[in-house]
Formats: structure tokens, sequence, C-alpha cells
């Protein structure tokens, strides 16, 4: 699976062992910039690698954003040690980290330049060492570790460092193509580890986003190109899509790119006449046999384009982004910092909530939140906005409500990095968190007050609506690709073709003719006509329980629901 395949002769072989013999700070920054550069080039391919066929693989984006982060801190740093620039490379990291990929990859920094502190030059000794380090830190970062993850590949990226040091290794070039092939063969063997990623037919996707780390050093020492995914064939420089999204037009819902290869000669006149069928802002590139097609489409035709070209030949890659998603987030930002807030008093305290919509901001700020993170499924916050957030507030006694899975490693990472007294309430998702708020005692004892908010976490059951992404089975449920899926409590519960019939079944899954209340939040995807609509099929199914309708504006979800 390593994609450094190169032939080099003798004399080249022996002068990158000689050059590589010891690599000073120069150097580290100068290889950890090839790295981010090939795992921002797989980035999408990292992304892909979710267990959930579902809108949220970030894992490569969020070790993308991680990464610079981490580079951008060694801009201003003269010093030519690599203890120096591992030092801002790990700070840089520890600040930027997003999502539990990047807390993880920040942590391996850390370990990584605790080990080389007052190093000069880092040679195979201490590359050993620091590998070493870096793998203990992070598995400490863990609470629970589990194999099948980056930290395995990360514990046998430093057993083949050890290993190359017991067998005479003397060229961090030689150890580096050892850690690029244990990291290799460490990702291929995570379904075996983690039986989820098995049925999910993934590999890990953090230990991907690692192993291309340390192949696009590789890479770069041996010279081959590291801005081509190993996905797609060749740039389509005919085709510029870097502006795409700009132009968008009435009804228009979704940005489809699509690469394939034909299987006879393209008739490139019928097919702009049946992508004009279909929607606007057509552009296709052509480039070594392979043609880019890009088109804008309404909702309920978003799959048409990718189906059509299906018959049409091999499709090698499949893009489709939300056009309004990034309008909406930049109206969200805005309008999230202008929602009014209750002040916090000193000896008060204070709880910040991160939110995903202007809605659920909305909701939150209603409870008495001291301030609000944006942020959810695909734009995890860093542990610098989350510290930033509570930092100039007039209390010390603060609790973080992350309201996902995701963000919860990042949130505790902040409390770290501050002398205030600050809290984690694990909610992982956005009912879990408001239901907290309802227990927050803002005069009462900071330590009771977090215990009740996280017993409250127990009181509520969540489900979340979608759209797949993928084909699948897992959890014992089939899903097709486009068929609207609902998880509860973080498992795959129900999969059909009609968002109601999802929402009915899974609310019997969830036993809702025990339960109070069913409250439906509905994303940026639904009007509250449809909500209500819905809403109404629910209250004549179950007539014994209240439903409310409150509008979230959150992405990727068409619907949260609170089930108390």
């Amino acid at each position: 699976m390593v994609n450094v395949q190169t032939e080099i002769d003798t004399q080249t072989r022996q002068r990158l062992i000689e050059r590589y013999r010891e690599i000073d700070g120069r150097a580290l920054r100068r290889v950890a910039e090839t790295g981010l550069s090939w795992l921002r080039t797989n980035q999408q391919l990292v992304n892909s690698l979710n267990v959930f066929p579902v809108p949220d693989g970030d894992t490569g984006t969020n070790m993308v954003l991680t990464m610079q982060a981490a580079m951008d801190e060694t801009e201003g740093v003269s010093d030519r040690s690599v203890s120096e620039i591992a030092r801002a490379i790990a700070h840089g990291a520890l600040m930027g980290a997003r999502g539990n990929s990047g807390v993880i990859l920040s942590q391996l920094w850390r370990g990584f330049s605790r080990a080389l502190d007052g190093q000069e030059t880092m040679n195979v000794k201490t590359l050993a060492t620091a590998l070493d380090e870096a793998r203990d830190t992070a598995y400490k970062g863990v609470v629970r570790p589990v194999e099948g993850t980056i930290l395995t590949v990360s514990k046998d990226i430093a057993l083949a460092a050890q290993e190359a040091l017991n067998d005479g290794v003397e060229s961090t070039f030689i150890m580096l193509e050892r850690i690029v092939e244990a990291a290799d063969e460490s990702v291929e063997r995570t379904p075996e580890l983690l039986p989820v990623l098995k049925e999910a037919g993934v590999v890990d996707s953090g230990g991907m986003g690692l192993l291309f780390l340390f192949e696009g050093i590789l890479r770069a020492v041996y010279r081959l190109p590291i801005d081509q995914p190993i996905t797609t064939v060749q740039p389509l420089s005919a085709l510029n899509l870097d502006r795409a999204t700009e132009a968008i037009e009435p009804g228009q819902d979704w940005e489809v790119i699509v690469d394939f290869r034909p299987d006879s000669p393209l008739n490139v006149n019928e097919f702009y006449t049946q992508l004009d069928e279909m929607g606007t802002s057509i552009q296709v590139g052509e480039g070594e046999g392979i043609f880019r097609m890009h088109i804008h489409v309404p909702d309920d035709l978003r799959f048409k384009p990718i189906e059509y070209i299906d018959q049409l030949g091999t499709v090698t890659n499949v893009s489709i982004e939300n056009l309004m998603e990034q309008m909406a987030f930049l109206t969200t930002h805005q309008d999230m910092q202008n929602i009014p807030l209750e002040p916090v008093e000193p000896d008060q305290i204070a709880v910040v909530a991160v939110a995903p919509g202007i809605g659920i901001a909305r909701v939150f700020a209603s409870l008495g939140v001291a301030a609000l993170v944006e942020g959810g499924q695909t734009m995890n916050p860093s542990t610098e906005e989350i510290l930033h957030s509570f930092e100039n507030l007039p209390t010390d006694k603060v609790i973080i409500l992350p309201n996902n899975k995701n963000i919860i490693m990042a949130a505790k990472q902040a409390t770290e990095l501050t002398v205030k007294n600050v809290a984690v309430v694990p909610s992982v998702s956005i009912p879990q968190g408001i239901c907290a708020m309802f227990a927050l005692d803002r005069e009462g004892l900071f330590e009771n007050t977090v215990k009740a908010m996280v017993s409250s976490l127990d009181d509520i059951q969540s489900a979340e609506l979608t759209i797949a992404t993928r084909s699948v089975e897992i959890d014992g449920v089939r899903v097709n690709q486009g068929q609207v899926i609902c998880l509860l409590d973080g498992h795959l519960a129900t999969a059909g073709d009609d968002l109601v019939e999802v929402l009915l079944e899974t609310l019997k899954k969830a036993n809702v003719e025990q339960s109070e209340l069913i409250t439906l939040y509905y994303g940026v995807d639904l009007s509250a006509m449809q909500a209500n609509q819905y809403a109404d099929i629910l209250r004549e199914r179950w007539s014994q329980q209240e439903v409310e309708v409150i509008e979230g504006g959150q992405p990727h979800y068409h619907l949260i629901v609170s089930i108390e």
C-alpha cells in the first residue's frame, strides 16, 4: 500500500544515507512541511475512512489543520537546533489541535519534543528515543486507549525504529524507510484489531493520516511528487475548481465533482447535453485518460450525475458538497457572535457550550451559558479556540460542554493550559448538552455541580438523521448510499428511503412511548414547515407524548432529536 516506489542507484542511495546521518532544526522543519503537504494532498482520502456512513469524516481535515498550526508556529524560530524547532511544532500542534485525531497528533509531537530537549541535531538514537516518548505521551493522554487506531500505528513506528537501531542502522534515512514500511503494515492490520473497522470495510483514518505524514517525508527524500493524491491520476489543469462554489444560482443545493475513466471515447457534446438537463455551472476537464466533471444540482438530483457517469465508465473519485453550507457557516459565525449572553459574576460557575447552528446556540444562550464556541460535525474547534472562549471570563470556575465526541479531547486539553478551575462534562450530543444545562447551579459548589451535570447525561436519548455517504452494513443495518439513516445514541439504528419512516422506526427502537417529551431540532436542510409536519405525524402516532419543534440551524443533520 505504501506509495513510495522508486529505483535509485547505489551511488544515490549511499549519498542519501550519508546526508541524513543526522538532521538539524532546519531539516526537521523541512521534512515536517513535506509530511504536511502529502497529508494535505490525501486529506479527502483520510476523511473518507469513516466507520459510519455519515457526513462527519473530518479526520484528515483535523490532522491537516493541526499540522498547519504546528508549522505556522515555526515561522518565527531562527534557532537551527532540533530542540527549538520541535518545541515550536509541539506548541503549535497543542494550540491548533482539532478533533480526537488532532489532539493525539499534538500529544505525539509533545512527547517527541520532550525527548529532543537541549539537542542541536537528531541522529538515529535520538530519533528512536523521541518516537518512544511520542508513543508513551500519546497513550497516556487517552483515558482508555483503543488498539487498531493511530495509537497502535505510533507504537509500531516506535518499535520499528528501535529494531532498526538494534540492527545497527546509522542513518535516519534508512530508519525512515523502516518506519514507513512498519506504519503501512500497521494501518493494514487495524481492522483486525478493531472489529468495527473490519465491519465497515475501512482502515483507521487517524493511523492512515500518520502514515501519510511519514510517507510524505520519504517521498520528498526520493524526490517523488507530493502534490498528486493516490486516488486520482493527474491534476486536470484544464479545470480549475478552486472558486467554483462562488457563483450559486437559485435552486442549486449541491456541488458534485466526479472523476472517471470512460469505457469508450466520450461524446463530449452528448455529455454536456445530458448534464445540462440536471444542473448548471457545468465544467469538464480532461487529462491522461481521465475526465473530471463539475456541476451544481438541486437537492433531489444530487446523485443523478454519478448514476449517469457510472454508465459511461469507471468512477474513480466523487465529491459532493453542500453549496450553501459555507455561506451558512459564515452567516452563523457572525450571528453567533451577536447572541446576547447572560453575564457571569466572579464567584459564579460559567458554562461554555459548543454549538453547531445558530438556533442551537440561541437555546444554550437562553439556558444561561457564559460563552459559545462554534463547532460540531466537520468543524471541530481547536484547543486554542476553546481556551480563548473562557480565558477572559471574570470567574475561575468554568464547565465546558463539548456536545460532540470528537471535541471532548480538545476540550480536556484546553483545561490543562489554564490556571482556572475548568472541568469538561463529556456531552456527546446536543440533547445531552442541553439536558446538562438544567442541572447547572451557578451559585453551587463547583465539584457538586459538575457531578450533577455529568449524571444528567444519562437522562436523555439522542437521535440524529442524515444522508448516508456510502453503502455499508454495520450494526446489523444495511445502508445504501443516499439513503436516510439515523444514529441513536451514537449507534446506527435505521436506514431507509423516507425520512419520516426512518424517524418513526428509530423512535420505536428508542421506546419513545416511555418518554414524556420529544424535541425536534431541525437543520439547514429542512424548513420550519417540514419540521412541523413531521411533528404532527409524531403527535398523531404518540398522542401521550409532548412534541416540540425548535430551529437548530445545524448542517449535515436534517434532524437532531431529543427523547426524554
